[in-house]
């Protein structure tokens, strides 16, 4: 599987378009990213220490201290089913790829349930249940009183709940992050990640949210110094930003509707605040198209879906609108 850079620099070699000339519409990262100041040299010229106050800033940021901090939620997700006794993860999808990948490679069983809501997937009567809220690639929601009530319901029966909300830091009233290996909740997990809603996927820094003895399980298998000293200090710093992240909130919101009424008619649209994902059965030729003037978006193959990231500028809004304003499938 490509990572997004990747599949840009694939796109520009097959089409023979310089880099610096792509719109790069194929991830749901925020084109405006949290500004990282100058970092103090201790965070390079130290090893990392625990003590340095970004486990305090995500608890305050989370609302939740049972975290663990990881080299990016991906450390998380290929680690986090090699704990776990091997069984059936009933698997809501589509949904992003390395989750169901990560639990075969671990033994585990997967039955796959389309598009289903967590009532669905409660029925399977599996062991563990996995989804993305909001999802990626769909953009699908499962509500939160919804999603409570299945880490009620599976918790009854000895089972698990998984939840990447890779994408909900825009409307943090969704999030379950706050219940995940509480007394309420002791058998949620709930991954999280700087790199969409702050920008910074390069510092490779998310958390794991769970039962603190699982977390101390994950501790021990990923050793000391999982994360990088200024990717630490970075993270402390965008998470302790509340001024930038209430005016991202309604800016990222705001872009998403924008985005959402722009592509509502080329088919089902449906958004999160970073990505709006598009279903239409032109959906390989729309992506073909576009691709041949520069522009890059997301193409699933498991069904007719287009996703699209938010342009970083007017330039960027315009030359998408002009593109789609000609475009007219066969």
């Amino acid at each position: 599987m490509l990572e997004h850079g990747g599949r840009l620099r694939e796109a520009a070699a097959h089409y023979q378009i310089p880099l610096e000339n792509w719109l790069d519409l194929s991830t749901g990262i925020n084109p405006e990213a949290w500004p990282v100041p100058t970092l103090s040299m201790d965070c390079w010229h130290r090893l990392p220490e625990a003590d340095d106050g970004l486990e305090a800033a995500a608890a305050e940021y989370y609302g939740n201290p049972n975290l663990l901090p990881v080299a990016g939620s991906q450390a998380a997700i290929q680690l986090l089913p090699k704990l776990l006794p091997r069984a059936v993860v009933a698997c809501i999808s589509p949904i992003y790829a390395e989750h169901p990948h990560a639990w075969a490679q671990a033994g585990h069983r997967l039955r796959f349930l389309q598009n289903a809501l967590l009532p669905r997937a409660l029925s399977a009567a599996t062991p563990y249940v996995l989804l993305c809220n909001p999802n990626n690639p769909t953009a699908d929601r499962h509500p939160h009183a919804i999603a409570v009530d299945a880490a009620k319901q599976l918790k009854k029966r000895g089972g698990w709940l998984i939840v990447d909300e890779a994408f909900i830091d825009a409307t943090p009233e969704d999030s379950l992050t706050s219940l995940a290996g509480t007394a309420d909740a002791p058998n949620l997990i709930v991954f999280r990640s700087l790199g969409k809603f702050f920008g910074l996927a390069g510092a490779r820094v998310g958390f794991l949210f769970a039962a603190p003895d699982l977390l101390t399980k994950l501790a021990e298998i990923m050793g000391p110094w999982a994360v990088a000293g200024p990717s630490r200090d970075a993270a402390k710093l965008a998470l302790h930003d509340r001024d930038w992240q209430t005016a991202q909130r309604p800016r990222l919101l705001a872009a998403s509707q924008r985005l959402h009424a722009l592509l509502a008619p080329h088919g089902e649209v449906k958004s999160t605040a970073l990505f709006t994902a598009l279903t239409t059965p032109h959906s390989v030729e729309l992506h073909e198209y576009l691709a041949r003037q520069g522009i890059l978006t997301r193409r699933f193959e498991q069904q007719p879906l287009l996703r699209f990231g938010l342009p970083a500028n007017e330039t960027g809004w315009q030359r998408l609108t002009n593109a789609l304003g000609t475009w007219k499938p066969a």
